[in-house]
């Protein structure tokens, strides 16, 4: 009986001793970056190696040939609906990032093959999705650990761009923002709009200089809608609304009780809005 049970300890301790892993930090760390450009989420998975007191471009990474664009696995890009590089459509799903840097700029390669390990081990021009070129700046201070983000995000469009050592590299893209948004209007309005679809609408229609009339029959909707309890940031908008629709008694009025909501919700920032567009157009405060 002794002898069993010494026998079952030691294979417990055994067993514990070659499930035993060392875990140590990677030396080029793993990054998951996610931006929302207009309705397209957009994913960026990839490792971000370091200086090190390295030349990196021309060196390291030597101009002119095929890199991961990080380290370890290649780097993935993922968009959850089409986006346009260029003149080029490229579908939802996720692709490897592929570029080659050069002096003074760089190609980049978005490819359909993204469980690579590093580079393929034969490219394939057909799983190409798209391709852009983009300028090479220099900068002015060292950027010890190499990032890839998102710049200059609009509605419609961003920068997706690349800094490292003493250089930055960027390429512009578009999304489908105002084919998902017009669809989603569309939809909406011949269902059952709410009080913040009607607003929503609006909104959307006079900041991208849509049809301003139809703007301001949805905003006209909002607000009567909402008699009972008026909110100051939807007459603010319909004040504007109405005043890019030529229509300015209407717009000073709405301006006018937007105001006073504001006033007493103690929003100085509405405040201020509200008094400089009633001065602008003319109204003794």
């Amino acid at each position: 009986m002794m002898r069993k049970l010494i026998l079952t300890l030691f294979t417990i301790t055994l067993t514990g001793l070659t499930n035993a892993q060392v875990t140590t930090p990677q030396p080029s760390p793993l990054s998951k970056t996610t931006q929302k450009v207009g309705m397209t989420t957009i994913t960026v998975e990839y490792s971000r190696p370091g200086v090190k007191e390295r030349t990196i471009f021309g060196d390291l990474v030597p101009y002119g040939e095929l890199w991961r664009t990080g380290a370890n696995s290649n780097t993935k890009v993922t968009f959850d609906t089409e986006i346009t590089i260029g003149e080029q459509v490229v579908a939802a799903g996720t692709y490897a990032l592929f570029t080659i840097p050069n002096k003074d700029s760089w190609e980049f390669f978005f490819y359909k093959d993204s469980e690579n390990w590093g580079l393929p081990k034969k490219w394939d021009d057909t799983k190409v999705a798209a391709k852009a070129t983009g300028k090479a700046f220099p900068v002015p201070f060292n950027v010890e650990t190499m990032a890839i983000d998102f710049n200059e995000i609009k509605s419609d469009r961003a920068l997706l761009e690349i800094i490292w050592e003493k250089t930055y590299v960027s390429i512009p893209f578009h999304v489908p923002t105002e084919k998902i948004v017009m669809a989603s209007i569309q939809k909406t309005m011949d269902e059952n709009p709410k009080v913040n679809d009607y607003y929503a609408a609006a909104v959307y229609y006079y900041e991208t200089n849509h049809d301003i009339n139809q703007a301001k029959k949805w905003i006209d909707k909002a607000v009567k809608m909402q008699k009972k309890q008026p909110k100051f940031w939807v007459l603010r908008k319909q004040a504007l609304i109405h005043h890019k629709a030529g229509d300015t008694k209407s717009a000073i009025k709405a301006a006018k009780k937007s105001l006073e909501l504001a006033k007493e919700a103690n929003n100085e920032a509405y405040v201020k809005m509200n008094e400089d567009s009633l001065i602008e157009w003319s109204v003794k405060l």
